[in-house]
């Protein structure tokens, strides 16, 4: 007999979990409700600032007109579910609407966290999550004015790319000592900021908002800083991080991790054997992770117990390793790029003239790699990220030459 998965929110997770279940459920044992939130199917969010150099939302899509006309899958937009009964084995819908299910996967994704300083909810205050924010962004841009990004994280560096691509001058607001924080350690953030400062934009570390500020016209003017100092703003996007989107968990009486998130084994399952959680949503045993990766091992996870003819491996963990480019610049960093390893050393080479730093994290003996962090050139990443827990095949110097 058929039996009904509901699956709410429709991002990339939720996306790749339905691609393996239509691509394995052979027999057709599922029917599928889709409820998303937004207007349109899944797309690239990673991709997301291209839709502002040119790509439209058609081209970022992720679902296919073979996804779309599938009998299996009710895809239903705009759609949001604001409740959720265990006994009756139902979701509802903002329209009154209800679905019961046989099985039910969380993929609500996040939401950006706004700082609650004074004006943030001014005209010409943005996030940066999407399309929908996107197009807001464009049709407030002024060519030739300044825009602030609070926040001087991954998707903070990508929201000043996106100002620039509009024609704005972007400043970037990091209340750490460095930019990128999370992912590389204090001399690559310095080498970073020496970089793009000297491609256009202005970056401002170690100090935070203390209000945005509205013209005459009512609209954003600027923003004042913690260390006293103003900047002049037409638009201020709010990129500080998110927060796991569990509203669901309470009235439901389903457990949360610490820090906020559907509290979830390693298997992705929560207290009730029908609801399983995925994506930035899921704190798997406590711990929620914001990045694409880990959400479509989770999904795959998912999909196998749910079809349950193939072995479910749990959830490995996430690795947090990024490669980017911010205004052309090349930065990477992975494992342990803050040397938290009790008796770790660093090896670190920096040049001055060709504005290029490398460091590697090694174990008490030398021979093993712990992590490292480039900047300027990244070049030897891949390489350097094969052999992170092993045994050097060189010595540093030559690594990185």
């Amino acid at each position: 007999m058929k039996r009904t998965l509901v699956v709410v929110g429709y991002g990339m997770t939720a996306h790749r979990l339905i691609e393996h279940l239509r691509a394995d459920d052979q027999s057709a044992r599922w029917r599928v409700v889709v409820a998303s939130e937004e207007p349109r199917p899944a797309y690239d969010r990673v991709a997301l600032s291209s839709y502002l150099a040119g790509r439209t939302a058609e081209e970022l899509t992720l679902a296919g007109p073979e996804l779309l006309d599938d009998p299996r899958i009710d895809l239903r937009l705009s759609s949001p579910v604001v409740s959720l009964d265990r006994g009756a084995r139902t979701v509802g819908f903002a329209d009154g609407s209800a679905v019961r299910y046989d099985a039910l996967v969380l993929a609500t994704g996040s939401r950006p966290f706004v700082p609650p300083v004074p004006g943030h909810e001014l005209p010409g205050a943005f996030t940066y999550r999407t399309i929908a924010d996107l197009d807001a962004l464009r049709e407030a841009s002024v060519p030739g004015a300044a825009g602030v990004v609070i926040g001087g994280g991954l998707l903070g560096l990508e929201a000043a790319q996106a100002l620039r691509s509009l024609g704005m001058t972007p400043h970037v607001v990091e209340l750490s000592p460095h930019l990128m924080p999370l992912q590389i350690d204090e001399g690559g953030g310095a080498v970073l900021a020496r970089l793009v400062g000297g491609l256009g934009m202005r970056v401002h570390c170690g100090v935070s908002v203390a209000s945005v500020d509205a013209g005459p016209d009512g609209r954003v003017c600027g923003v004042a800083l913690s260390d006293g100092s103003f900047l002049e703003a037409r638009s201020v996007v709010f990129s500080a991080g998110v927060r796991p989107r569990d509203e669901l968990a309470g009235p439901a009486g389903l457990e949360r991790g610490e820090r906020g998130g559907f509290l979830v084994d390693a298997y992705c399952r929560t207290g009730d054997e029908r609801i399983w959680a995925i994506g930035e949503c899921a704190a798997v045993e406590g711990r929620c992770h914001g990045l694409v990766a880990p959400g479509y091992l989770m999904a795959e996870s998912v999909a196998r117990q749910l079809l349950a003819d193939r072995p479910a491996a749990p959830f490995p963990g996430a690795d947090a390793s990024a490669k980017l480019k911010v205004f052309g610049v090349e930065v990477a960093g992975f494992g342990d790029v803050h040397a938290r390893t009790e008796g770790a050393l660093s090896f670190v080479r920096e040049d001055l003239a060709a504005a290029t730093y490398a460091k590697l994290v090694l174990s008490s003996d030398g021979r093993t790699l712990l992590g490292g962090v480039l900047a300027g050139d990244a070049h030897a990443y891949g390489e350097l990220r094969a052999m992170l827990g092993h045994e050097l095949t060189g010595p540093p110097e030559l690594l990185l030459a």
